[in-house]
């Protein structure tokens, strides 16, 4: 198993290098020069060329590939531009927001989704089924933004149930921190439940029609041992595999909530360094969010071997 686990990460390698040179290049095809943005408006072109030097700018593009990877290969992320701050120092301390965002966001996405996809799949063909597929229809299609937009309105502006901004630290309590991030946190899993529950439904259709779920309903098992033991339990390959790209997905598309709800997390940080031309901040983002998409499919893969015993890595 362990080797199985490092063999993945090497094979993972590549794919994180590929990411990395992929940020890199599409950051300095954006227009405008990180040099101007920090020398200011009323800085002389002397002043300007100067600082591009420094920064290094001046270099062919592949020359500062390979010098930014040769960093990389040491550990050093760079600077920031923006906050003349370390780059990993910058990420870390923004880190712990946007963990904390998406696991919320993954636990209130895994049981209502996964709920609603076998209710659907149960009473298919329904109004029931009906139901909860314009449910999660509506969910998926519904922009995250306007939602965000809306209910700050209603459930922070008019009613004063939640606060509309700003984030609290777990250290000063899970009362402030969870109020802190409850309606981001809803909002952000409406399209993810939308997408869990029609990929659980479809699974479980595909299961309910086998001869085994047949064969137990004859042998008079209640309608519970038969959806809970044989039906759901022999459709979670597909729900696992879904929950594990839905956490990737949480990770790293939460910038338009952290946008819109001023949560101090990755995302925001992102927006901050693309609009102000932080290449070292953002190419180094990318890579850590790289990182996390392999790490949650490795762990996915890990959750395998638990869910279906006959899946072995050797």
């Amino acid at each position: 198993m362990l080797r199985n686990v490092a063999m993945r990460f090497a094979q993972a390698i590549p794919v994180l290098i590929l990411v990395a040179v992929l940020a890199f290049t599409l950051m300095h095809m954006l227009p405008g020069d990180p040099a101007i943005v920090i020398a200011g408006p009323d800085a002389t072109p002397e002043a300007v060329d100067r600082l591009r030097h420094q920064l290094g700018l001046d270099l062919p593009l592949w020359e500062q590939v390979i010098n930014w990877l040769g960093h990389l290969a040491r550990g050093d992320f760079g600077q920031s531009l923006m906050l003349n701050q370390g780059v990993l120092s910058a990420i870390v301390d923004r880190l712990p927001v946007t963990l904390s965002l998406a696991l919320l966001a993954f636990v209130i996405t895994v049981p209502v989704g996964v709920l609603l996809g076998i209710t659907a799949a149960y009473w298919r063909n329904t109004w029931i089924d009906s139901l909860v597929m314009g449910v999660a229809l509506l969910g998926v299609s519904i922009p995250s933004f306007w939602i965000a937009i809306v209910s700050v309105v209603v459930f922070s502006v008019e009613l004063r149930w939640l606060p509309s901004s700003g984030y609290t630290p777990l250290s000063e309590g899970i009362g402030p921190w969870f109020l802190s991030l409850a309606q981001p946190a809803i909002i952000l899993a409406m399209f993810q439940v939308g997408y869990l529950a029609r990929m659980t439904r479809s699974s479980m259709l595909d299961v309910l029609g086998q001869d085994y779920i047949r064969t137990a309903r004859a042998k008079g098992m209640s309608e519970w041992v038969t959806i809970g033991r044989h039906a759901f339990r022999n459709s979670l390959m597909s729900v696992v595999t879904v929950s594990g790209i839905i956490l990737s997905l949480l990770i790293g598309g939460s910038v338009v909530i952290e946008q819109v709800f001023a949560l101090p997390g990755i995302g925001r940080l992102v927006v901050q360094g693309i609009m102000a031309r932080d290449y070292p901040l953002v190419q180094g983002t990318m890579l850590l969010l790289g990182l996390c998409f392999v790490v949650v499919n490795v762990a996915v893969d890990l959750v395998y071997t638990v869910v279906d015993p006959r899946v072995r890595y050797d």
